[in-house]
């Protein structure tokens, strides 16, 4: 599918890794492309939210999209290239986290509303996002120990539990979207049924490059069937503005004020256990070891995009967990076809009318692809839970428990919103909050804090024995490469004796098979 560029270093040995390639640029188009629709709903819903929980302007609620997707771009394309020690070099998209919604309605509504309750939310945004990535600081020793705190029973917890509570949500738009008059019209279940049989019919066909691309399929020819139906407007479209430029603070100076500040702190808690669970999902998933140092990169990109979200006027910041679904549905590992969505995402987040288009795909056919999605990162949770050995009682009861306490804002969402002090209510009222903070105790109580090796990380993936060589980009940073096997050193004869019938004479230079 994709031209593997073998790197070959000056000691004879091949460090090009799948995570590492660099595909031809339509292929990063057409897959950054991909993401980006991927990712689009959920990064729009919390602006959404939250605007119109604080009764800002169609204009204001409009700049905060746009504000939202610019940031996003450039978090994800510091995650995925990485600066430096910061970016975990993974294919991970950075969005911002469901689990700060409520607690920034409460700190919004509790300011008065409106652009003045922004003001407080980005102080207590830009304060977090500087905590986190200043703990992703702390020295190998002791930020090991805290890595203690998340064996497999937890961050495999963790990752189930968001994928069942992104259920609901995928299923709401394939209703109409939560909230519109024709809720629950069969018309959308038709759309999101049609969306989710054609992706997998496409996934049936086993041909690498359709599956590759099959949600992104799936939402075009979706669209398209709705706009010859009369179902799909644009008309959004029009009334949009070419140019949308984000500016710094564009809201005014951010207020620090403790509460807001102790909320965000721990909302940031929460996030990082679940860019733990992310980062080590995707490292499964693409074959690539992901260590204590890996995992602090990715929460000091967390940290200095959530800080960066509160300048540019926007919100706190996580791997998101939907696109680590579509990496492993796609089986496409290139890290460089996040910085491709993140070109994207930037170019969105200034042209409004590019982001009308995209958000005028339907919420049926979104609803269908994206419960397909969501499903996909709860079996990532759950091959990482493959690892735990389940048959003791100790970890089924971790896991178990913590499932049903994630599962209880929204079964009974009248104990938080009747019988629950306000700001508490703001704090629990979400199942991954409760969900993490479960897995998490009860780990301690029932195992204790787990050895520095808990999580056993996937092999390198190999490379094809005949790979091209060809001039890659070079990964940022070296040591990120995984070692792939030893080339044959040059004075080697350029044809070796057969000892197989079959065997192919080898390239001067050129890799030589493992014995």
């Amino acid at each position: 599918m994709a031209r593997v560029a073998a790197r070959l270093s000056t000691d004879g040995e091949q460090s090009t890794h799948p995570v590492d390639e660099v595909l031809p640029v339509p292929q990063l188009a057409l897959y950054g492309f991909q993401h980006v629709l991927a990712f689009y709903a959920g990064a729009v819903i919390v602006p959404i939210i939250v605007g119109g929980a604080l009764k800002l302007s169609p204009e204001e609620l409009v700049y905060l999209i746009n504000a939202d997707l610019f940031t996003c771009g450039i978090a994800s394309i510091v995650q995925a290239w990485g600066i430096g020690r910061i970016g975990a070099r993974l294919p991970l998209i950075q969005g911002v986290t469901f689990t700060a919604v409520s607690p920034m309605i409460a700190i919004g509504l509790g300011a008065g509303g409106g652009t003045a309750a922004l003001l407080v939310i980005y102080g207590a945004v830009i304060t977090a996002g500087i905590a986190t990535f200043a703990f992703a600081w702390l020295p190998a020793k002791a930020f090991r120990a805290v890595m203690r705190l998340f064996p497999p029973v937890v961050t495999g917890t963790v990752i189930t539990v968001l994928g069942i509570v992104l259920l609901p949500v995928g299923l709401n738009d394939a209703a109409g979207g939560l909230g519109s008059p024709d809720f629950g019209d069969p018309e959308h279940f038709a759309y999101a049924g049609g969306t989710m049989l054609f992706i997998l019919v496409l996934m049936k066909l086993g041909r690498p490059f359709l599956s590759s691309i099959a949600i992104l399929l799936g939402l075009v020819g979706g669209t398209a069937v709705a706009f010859l139906l009369g179902d799909a407007k644009f008309g959004s479209v029009s009334d949009a503005d070419w140019i949308g430029i984000t500016t710094p603070f564009h809201f005014g100076a951010p207020q620090f004020e403790w509460f807001p500040i102790v909320l965000m702190l721990i909302v940031m808690l929460i996030t990082m256990v679940e860019t733990t669970g992310d980062t080590y999902a995707v490292g499964d998933i693409v074959g690539k070891e992901v260590d204590s140092e890996t995992v602090a990169r990715a929460l000091r990109a967390d940290g200095a995009a959530t800080a960066l979200g509160g300048v540019l006027n926007s919100f706190p910041y996580v791997a998101f967990a939907e696109n680590v679904g579509l990496v492993r549905m796609t089986k496409v590992k290139s890290r460089f076809v996040v910085v491709a969505a993140g070109i994207f995402m930037i170019i969105l987040g200034l042209l409004p009318k590019a982001a009308a288009i995209v958000a005028s795909v339907p919420h049926g056919v979104l609803g269908g692809a994206a419960t397909v999605m969501f499903a996909m990162v709860a079996l990532a949770g759950i091959q990482t839970l493959a690892k735990v050995d389940l048959k003791e009682e100790k970890n089924a009861l971790v896991v178990g428990v913590s499932l049903a306490l994630a599962l209880l804002p929204a079964t009974v969402p009248v104990l938080f919103k009747e019988h629950m002090d306000p700001d508490l209510s703001s704090l629990l009222n979400s199942g991954v909050t409760l969900g993490a903070t479960a897995a998490i105790v009860l780990n301690l109580v029932f195992n204790g804090p787990a050895e520095d090796d808990a999580h056993t990380t996937a092999p390198p993936a190999e490379l094809p024995a005949q790979a091209s060589v060809a001039p890659a980009a070079r990964p940022s940073d070296p040591a990120d490469a995984t070692v792939g096997p030893k080339t044959a050193p040059k004075t080697a004869p350029k044809t070796a004796p057969k000892t197989e019938p079959e065997a192919e004479p080898e390239a001067e230079g050129a890799p030589t098979p493992a014995p």
